[in-house]
């Protein structure tokens, strides 16, 4: 018995040796069934030329550049002529000059060129209003309040003029002009160059008011609009709108559009 169990045991490795060297084969000598290994199937590209279309990407400044943009500016006119010096609401010459539409894209007009006339007033008029024909905004604080040039320009107009009372008239290198009056006091003088945020004048109630408070209009060519295409009398900040100008015949027209894509800017605007 101890033969044989050895016998045994010595016919089992001899069966697993044969079965780790001989895997294809079974152990009644038959060979297995095994798919071939397939070499890798190589992409078929299409042979026919595409034409890619040529796309032009923006341009960014420079880093370098970035601390030296610079709002853009307009060729106005700053020869003033008698009538201009005398009469609140007249072109310039300037104007249309090239084309019966102009835009004045209010969003590329950098930090520090522009200022609110009145820091910290209440608007108790806006344009039209109950009167309809309210050719500004009535805003006030309190009297003898300075008054601030809006954005960059030449004093056009500085005097008493009818109902305005004192009023200053600003030509701007954006190609607006801004009407400040009632005015109690005028600190400038038709040919002065000003900055945005210079005090021009001090709140008062001449000509037609009823209190001390500043008129605030915004012109373009002679002609007014509604100051709210500008600026934000809730925010005192200047609007990202871009101004479409257009002339036909006599008349100009002022219309405002984004400039920016409409989630990026802050609907409560629109409510104002």
């Amino acid at each position: 018995m101890k033969f044989q169990f050895r016998k045994y045991v010595y016919s089992g490795m001899v069966l697993a040796i044969l079965l780790l060297s001989h895997s294809t084969q079974d152990v009644f000598g038959k060979k297995k069934n095994v798919s071939p290994v397939l070499p890798p199937a190589k992409a078929a590209f299409p042979t026919t030329e595409v034409t890619i279309p040529m796309v032009e990407f923006p341009k960014y400044p420079e880093a370098a550049k970035l601390d030296s943009l610079a709002s853009p500016r307009k060729v106005i006119s700053t020869n003033f002529t008698s009538r201009e010096i005398n009469h609140i609401g007249v072109g310039d010459v300037a104007r249309f000059k090239d084309s019966d539409t102009e835009i004045i894209d209010l969003s590329l007009i950098q930090e520090g060129d522009f200022a609110f006339p009145l820091p910290g007033a209440k608007v108790i008029s806006p344009y039209g209003g109950r009167r309809r024909h309210h050719s500004g905004y009535d805003i006030k604080t309190c009297p003898n309040d300075t008054i601030v040039a809006a954005f960059d320009g030449v004093v056009r107009f500085s005097k008493p003029y009818s109902a305005y009372g004192n009023v200053i008239v600003i030509r701007h290198y954006n190609g607006l002009e801004t009407v400040y009056s009632h005015n109690s006091k005028n600190f400038v003088k038709p040919g002065d160059v000003v900055k945005a945020g210079t005090p021009i004048g001090l709140t008062g109630r001449t000509g037609r008011a009823t209190t001390a408070h500043l008129h605030f209009e915004v012109r373009f060519n002679g002609v007014h609009f509604n100051p709210n295409y500008v600026f934000s009398f809730s925010r005192r900040t200047l609007k990202k709108e871009c101004l479409i100008c257009r002339k036909k015949g006599n008349h100009v027209s002022v219309k405002p559009v984004r400039a920016l894509p409409l989630y990026l800017i802050d609907r409560e605007d629109e409510k104002k």
